[in-house]
């Protein structure tokens, strides 16, 4: 007799809050008490985000981990250096990092785009082969934009950017892989 708990899934409002919230925070604090404070907010926020998570599905993403451990590092570089370089940083080297590790994986035959989508859709391999290509390059492409953003504007524009231009982005780029999905999607039944 198996005694584990059923797997629990955090429903997409949820996981929306979870994900969002850290930043709103951070932008929030931000617009109110500056940079250094809105980097340790934010550093709270993550981690209290990520054990939510875990209270609810009893288990972690890579994906948040990841970004976890990037904000500690840098927004505690950020604070203890005293220099807002490093939380600037930050979704530059997450974003380059994402995109290496999709195209790495591809490389090696590695399909990591599937397991964050596995649940959402089933797609070919051919699909996934793609739909890996696209997000890779999408994660690289934003890298480089957020370079360009916090190195050419003032701090207060690229808070601004990383909070509601990065999301809205991320949504438009993941709206515009739903034709790729529909043409490559298995139903996971054999054909009669």
């Amino acid at each position: 007799m198996n005694s584990e708990p059923p797997i629990r899934k955090i429903k997409p409002l949820q996981r929306l809050a979870l994900d969002l919230g850290p930043l709103l925070i951070f932008f929030g604090t931000f617009q109110w008490a500056g940079i250094f404070a809105a980097t340790a907010t934010f550093m709270i926020a993550v981690l209290v985000a990520l054990a939510i998570g875990y209270s609810i599905e009893r288990r972690v993403s890579p994906m948040p981990v990841v970004t976890a451990v990037l904000v500690l590092i840098f927004g505690g570089l950020t604070l203890y250096l005293k220099n807002d370089t490093f939380i600037k940083m930050k979704p530059t080297v997450l974003y380059a990092f994402f995109g290496l590790t999709l195209l790495g994986g591809l490389a090696f035959g590695r399909l990591f785009v599937k397991y964050v989508f596995a649940a959402a859709f089933e797609l070919s391999e051919e699909g996934w082969r793609k739909l890996t290509w696209r997000w890779g390059f999408f994660f690289l492409t934003l890298a480089a934009v957020n370079e360009i953003v916090w190195r050419s504007q003032p701090t207060a524009t690229w808070v601004k950017f990383k909070v509601f231009g990065i999301i809205p982005l991320i949504m438009l780029f993941a709206l515009a892989q739903t034709p790729l999905v529909l043409r490559h999607e298995n139903s996971g039944k054999p054909e009669a």
